[in-house]
């Protein structure tokens, strides 16, 4: 367990670092806190009008994943926040942006772009607005541009 020897400010990532057989929390490099939110594509009927043509579940989860990779790796702190249509969206977006504070938000273009899901669009904006004011917003086209839309913010 570490105990901290300094107030860090809470956007410091913290590692317990050993010294002999004692423990010292040091703060890491500074990462950006990136969330990434979107619907949760197994509850997508990809055959109806407004969604891209050939995508189903496994290749959009295959391309979240290698989003959150590829901005791991670019150096950013990745949480990834799927939702439903929108019993429990606002509560789950919410409940994300309590947990720390976030750099960036991507809200991804399922819910962006298809028409039958502005009112829930509409919705997280103003949740992210109220819980995340200081937080860059960004949108991406298909889950292989999130990085580069995270990119042009931070």
């Amino acid at each position: 367990m570490c105990t901290p020897i300094h107030t860090w400010e809470h956007n410091r990532r913290r590692a317990c670092i050993r010294s002999g057989t004692n423990y010292m929390e040091a703060a890491m490099t500074d990462k950006k806190n990136v969330l990434v939110i979107g619907l949760d594509p197994t509850l997508i009927d990809f055959s109806q009008p407004g969604y891209a043509p050939g995508m189903d579940a496994t290749k959009v989860r295959a391309g979240l994943k290698s989003s959150e990779e590829e901005l791991t790796r670019l150096g950013y702190s990745v949480q990834m926040c799927l939702t439903d249509f929108g019993e429990t969206a606002e509560a789950v977006v919410r409940g994300q942006l309590k947990q720390k504070r976030f750099d960036c938000i991507l809200i991804g273009a399922g819910l962006r772009t298809n028409p039958s899901n502005f009112l829930l669009f509409e919705k997280l904006v103003n949740v992210v607005h109220e819980h995340a004011p200081q937080a860059k917003l960004c949108f991406n086209t298909l889950p292989s541009d999130t990085a580069a839309a995270v990119q042009r913010w931070l």
